[in-house]
């Protein structure tokens, strides 16, 4: 019986500005955990972050560097990005932002054996040069069809056969179907946040930004309640200790609405799962079309209602997903008539048969070998 042959051990380092929480970063975590588990090499170079244990401690390799920040002194990392690419030798050079890709392209020219080059679009960017350097990979990762469609839009030079669709996936074991959290953690929560307890529970996750459309689910509960359905609100993530100001608009805002009792605002937590399980509609609001929906999947996978705007990629999720859940954009009228009709009764969730995590990982690894084998 002949030994099966060796798998062939290729590199991939991805480029991003820096390793905290989001799409990009929790994406190139997820890449390396699957490069790692195929027996490939996974290296990240970013400014680093929160995430940087996480991808060591899953055997990545990262290395520091300041290749994000928008400064015309981020040029001088050109140089230093080239040796070190010289040094890895990779296969791959994927780039998951702007400036990251323009500094691989500088980086890349004159090196032997040149790596070849992917990158992710992972936002609706504003068109122009600057964007250009993520649509000229030899394989044009785009999250959504809608960021397909900004894509070709925009840029129409770009071939058509050299982008990929790959939704970003959920991973079932961290959202598992029907997950509720267990006893000590909801009483736990509710100690903490009694306002919220006694009834429905409506939580729209964002960070502290207008675009996420706090004041639209504010509104929305102050609806509900004159109306008669009672209802709490918790803006989960609003808090940004950066941003002050905005927080006070939020309060202010509730307290003119006469809703202050029945809200919590908070920072950004990290158990969003258990938070997820226990709300009895889910919302996301955000009021441009954004280029996908993970909180969406991340509801849905839980087996959790999801009410939000019907655009953008947030509206593709829904429209194949949970079309109970679509509200024409902007329109906070229907907004409370659908709020109050999923409240009342929620259409059943079947569980996710696509848009898992292994999913995403698969079909990244297959844009990987169409480049290079990744199997001997």
């Amino acid at each position: 019986m002949k030994p099966e042959p060796a798998r062939h051990r290729i590199t991939v380092v991805q480029l991003l500005p820096a390793l905290e929480t989001g799409g990009a970063e929790r994406s190139a975590l997820e890449i390396a955990q699957a490069l790692l588990r195929d027996g490939h090499r996974a290296v990240v170079i970013s400014a680093g972050g929160s995430l940087t244990g996480r991808l060591l401690a899953m055997g990545a390799e990262h290395i520091m560097m300041p290749i994000g920040r928008k400064s015309p002194a981020t040029l001088a990392q050109v140089l230093p990005l080239r040796r070190a690419l010289a040094t890895i030798r990779p296969d791959i050079v994927h780039a998951r932002s702007r400036l990251p890709a323009w500094l691989a392209r500088l980086a890349m020219r004159g090196l032997r054996p040149q790596p070849h080059f992917v990158t992710t679009v992972h936002g609706l960017n504003t068109p122009g040069a600057y964007s250009a350097a993520l649509v000229r990979g030899e394989r044009v990762i785009v999250v959504s069809q809608t960021v397909r469609d900004h894509v070709q839009r925009h840029y129409p030079d770009v071939p058509a056969d050299r982008i990929r669709v790959i939704p970003r996936g959920v991973d079932p074991e961290e959202f598992p179907y029907g997950y509720r959290p267990e006893q000590p953690w909801r009483q736990a929560f509710f100690a903490e946040f009694p306002q919220l307890a006694g009834a429905p529970l409506l939580t729209l996750p964002g960070r502290g930004t207008r675009l996420k459309g706090h004041a639209h689910a504010l509104r929305l509960l102050a609806a509900l309640l004159a109306r008669g359905i009672d209802a709490r609100l918790l803006l989960l993530g609003a808090i940004d200790a950066g941003r002050p100001a905005y927080e006070r608009e939020l309060r202010a805002l509730a307290e003119q609405l006469g809703i202050s009792a029945r809200v919590a605002i908070t920072p950004p937590r990290a158990d969003v799962r258990e938070v997820y399980a226990v709300s009895d509609l889910l919302l996301q609001l955000s009021i441009r079309p954004e280029a996908f929906g993970r909180t969406v999947l991340e509801s849905i996978a839980l087996c959790r209602p999801v009410l939000g705007y019907a655009h953008g990629g947030v509206g593709e999720l829904l429209a194949e997903l949970y079309p109970a859940g679509r509200v024409p954009p902007l329109d906070e009228a229907r907004l409370v008539e659908r709020a109050a009709e999923l409240l009342r009764l929620a259409p059943p969730i079947a569980p996710l048969s696509r848009y898992r995590l292994a999913d995403m990982q698969q079909a990244t690894l297959a844009v990987y070998r169409e480049l290079v084998p990744l199997d001997a």
